[in-house]
């Protein structure tokens, strides 16, 4: 460099006012009185100052800019408080950059900018030192004194030397200044120094900075001799197993039991165990470590490890929140079912709002075939998780969900930590299914029981699988169990549940979920093309009206795939290359119709009713016979009936009996004549007394000789004083009198509550009479029918 001093390009001097300085914008420097700094000057206007200063040998101002970014500061862009400063010395390097080493004189305040100059002008008012020094000040001056000097032990690389000027400094403000410009804090906090004026203010606030400064050293040693110490013992460590590998060696053992070690080693170290499980999965590696490979124990503690090791600990997959996505993928992979579909929205909109909750367990209950298995992945789908399913029917061993203790040979971790590897994150979506199928508890112990902890969200979230013997966080995963019934999960583990009824399809339902799920996948198993193979949809209606008789779809979506199977045959042959499948090749492939409209199967004689009922695989309808013998008034029972429908049998009997004067009825007919109440299908149980209503009908229907309207269906249980009680069921129940082609529809006045729940083609198809006791009954069902239409007759297959 080429120092060159009082010399400038411009020979002419700037007259500056009294009082006014040139001014030196910084970005990052601030500069105390006293203290002596370097500084580089690239700006035309930084530079222009620092050569008039140099020329007029008048002192300059240095301000700290607000924003360092800005290359171009204005006045509103830098700090009110600065320090003017003499210029030492000006050098200029032979790339053509400017340095100058500047000392600081005095702080000074900007009173005004003066423009029109080629630099930075500003109006100074000088800011004076306080002079004297107080007991407090003389305090504050030794307290830190001696923080400087522990600061400076703390930091090898600082001079002795440094150690020694700063203890003999005696003016308080000159050695806040000379503190406060070596200290490693930021720009900002510097300035808030140098615009302290009041010396015991400044002398407070540099002491909690260099007390945190401490701090954040002694910190700093501590960690760093922690870790030395690590790596030493590391070290050590590594020097052992070398030793290690050479005995092993030298003893026949191979390496690759080393590398299998030490690739378990690596394994748990990745895994993300929590700190408890990981001291125990290396205590166990320690012992496997010791143990030889001829000692049984061995395979198995080596595959209890691998079994820790390959565990999601940490893993999750990322959720999709995305309400309006979800949506759409739920309405694409089910038709209808709007009810479930806005609870699991309702709980992915939760779950996007308050991501820490804990969420319910959902458990869908409805007949099989209605989609409850595809709704859990349709939900893993629309969440973006992983989904597992787990089957719990006929499970009776509680260690199928809890696991075998590793005592015994074979043992095993449980079901729930099984489908948990499988699935790869501790956030997947697991099918419980069939619930409602879990063995009875024995001496194995109650598996129901063992489900109670995985269910509950307060508990789960330290589940200990027996094999595992560790604590396994099972909160974040989504449970959605299945179920046909609920009477069979026992209290405890419902009341853990929020049960979601899926009800049975109309045909209508059905026709729409055929044409838009059913048959493409059918089409795609039988290996056809939509123009290959076409199906009608009076053809889809002949197989749900005449070749199934079921609550879901699942028969329904084998019957297309016998059809489109048969249509693959007459393809592969040769024999056509497109089909168009319609009612007449329907009845050509399938055969017969397995099922007429129960119209055909009524009858206009008296002592006929048609109840309805509910079965698990949905609902159904019922007849219900009675006829009168000769004989001494005994009531006598057929049909496989269990206790509590004979009990409503001879209960409609004692109320007829009752009303007979009502009813017409002579009394001398009960004496004389033994009454037989039959309910075909004699080879199914039957129980319950929601057939007390039909029974009631049935035997008054008898007994004046008017038959039951064969367009009529009933449910309900009586009691001794006529009221008609409310029965469960009543949606599967209405489902089936609409699959029957039945037109009216009694039922409890007390089940109303339940109309909304009532699919709204059956509200709109059908008739409903509410019953509050049994005369409404009689009237309704023993009125005249009126005489059907030959298009109803043929539809419902009623005799003209």
């Amino acid at each position: 460099m080429t120092e060159t001093q009082n010399q400038t390009t411009d020979p002419n001097l700037v007259e500056l006012p009294q009082n006014a300085i040139p001014i030196i914008p910084v970005r990052n420097v601030v500069l105390f009185p006293g203290v002596i700094i370097p500084l580089s000057i690239g700006r035309d206007r930084s530079i222009a100052a620092a050569q008039q200063a140099l020329k007029a040998e008048q002192p300059v101002g240095l301000i700290l800019q607000k924003d360092p970014s800005i290359d171009h500061p204005m006045p509103s862009d830098l700090y009110t408080v600065g320090t003017t400063a003499t210029i030492l010395r000006y050098v200029t390097g032979p790339d053509g950059t400017h340095h100058i080493v500047c000392q600081g004189e005095q702080r000074f305040r900007v009173a005004q900018y003066l423009e029109g100059y080629p630099f930075l002008v500003a109006r100074i008012e000088p800011i004076p030192e306080q002079e004297t020094v107080s007991a407090e000040t003389e305090a504050r001056v030794l307290e830190l004194k001696k923080l400087i000097g522990e600061l400076l032990e703390l930091m090898p690389q600082a001079p002795s030397e440094l150690v020694n000027a700063v203890q003999q400094i005696s003016s308080p403000a000159t050695l806040a200044d000379m503190i406060a410009a070596f200290i490693d804090i930021p720009p900002e906090e510097k300035q808030k120094l140098l615009e302290t004026i009041e010396v015991n203010a400044r002398l407070d606030r540099l002491i909690d900075y260099l007390i945190h400064r401490l701090e954040v050293l002694r910190l700093s040693k501590e960690i760093s001799e922690r870790t030395k110490k690590s790596m030493d013992e590391r070290q050590r460590e590594f020097l052992l197993r070398e030793q290690l590998k050479t005995i092993q060696k030298e003893l026949g053992e191979g390496e690759e039991r080393i590398e299998e070690i030490e690739e378990l080693r690596k394994a748990i170290d990745g895994a993300g165990m929590s700190e408890e499980v990981k001291q125990h999965a290396l205590k166990e590696l320690k012992r496997l470590e010791r143990m030889p490979e001829s000692q049984a124990e061995y395979s198995m503690l080596r595959t209890y490890l691998e079994w820790l090791v390959e565990l999601p600990w940490a893993k999750e997959t990322e959720e999709k929140l995305d309400i309006a996505e979800a949506r759409k993928i739920l309405d694409e992979d089910h038709y209808d079912l709007d009810k479930v579909k806005r609870r699991i929205l309702e709980y992915l909109a939760v779950r996007k709002l308050n991501p820490t909750g804990k969420g319910p367990i959902l458990c869908f209950v409805g007949p099989p075939g209605v989609g409850k298995t595809s709704l859990g992945q349709s939900i893993a789908k629309a969440t973006g998780r992983k989904f597992v399913r787990v089957a719990l029917g006929g499970l009776h061993d509680e260690a199928e969900i809890r696991g075998h203790r590793r005592t015994y040979i074979g043992a095993m971790p449980g079901k729930i930590i099984q489908a948990i590897r499988k699935a790869g994150a501790k956030n997947c979506v697991m099918m419980l299914d069939e619930i409602d199928k879990l063995g009875v508890g024995a001496f194995h112990g109650d598996p129901a029981a063992a489900l109670l902890e995985v269910l509950d969200p307060e508990q789960n979230a330290h589940f200990v699988d027996n094999y595992l013997g560790v604590a396994f966080d099972l909160s974040k995963v989504m449970f959605i169990g299945t179920a046909n019934v609920l009477d069979t999960i026992p209290g405890p583990l419902r009341d853990r549940m929020e049960i979601i009824d899926i009800p049975g399809y109309t045909e209508t339902e059905k026709l729409q979920i055929a044409r838009r799920y059913l048959v493409e996948r059918q089409l795609k198993a039988c290996g056809l093309s939509e123009d290959q193979c076409r199906i009608s949809d009076a053809a889809l209606l002949t197989i749900v009206r005449r070749y199934t008789r079921e609550a879901g779809v699942r028969n329904l979506e084998r019957e297309i795939g016998a059809v489109f199977r048969w249509a693959a045959v007459q393809i592969a042959e040769g024999q056509a290359e497109k089909l168009s499948l319609d009612v007449e090749d329907v009845r050509k492939i399938l055969g017969p119709p397995r099922f007429e409209s129960e119209g055909a199967m009524r009858t206009s004689l008296p002592g006929v009713a048609t109840g309805l009922a509910w079965t698990p695989v949905g609902g159904d309808i019922l007849f219900i016979e009675a006829t009168r013998t000769p004989g001494s008034g005994k009531l006598i029972l057929t049909g496989h009936l269990g206790d509590v429908m004979k009990e409503s049998a001879q209960a409609a009997l004692t109320l007829v009996k009752a009303r007979c004067d009502k009813l017409g009825i002579d009394p001398k007919l009960f004496a004389e004549s033994d009454i037989h109440v039959h309910v075909p299908a004699g080879a199914t149980p039957k129980d319950g007394p929601s057939a007390g209503v039909a029974i009631f009908v049935a035997l008054v229907s008898l007994l004046t000789d008017q038959p039951v309207r064969p367009d009529v269906a009933m449910t309900g249980e009586i009691s001794l004083r006529g009221l008609v009680l409310p029965v469960g069921g009543i949606k599967e129940k209405v489902l089936a009198a609409l699959q029957a082609g039945i037109h009216t529809v009694m039922l409890p006045a007390r089940n109303q509550k339940e109309w909304e729940e009532i699919p709204q083609e059956a509200r709109e198809k059908l008739r409903f009479v509410w019953l509050e006791n049994v005369d409404q009954a009689i009237e309704e069902a023993l009125k005249a029918a009126a005489t059907p239409s030959p298009e109803e007759a043929q539809a419902e297959g009623i005799a003209k």
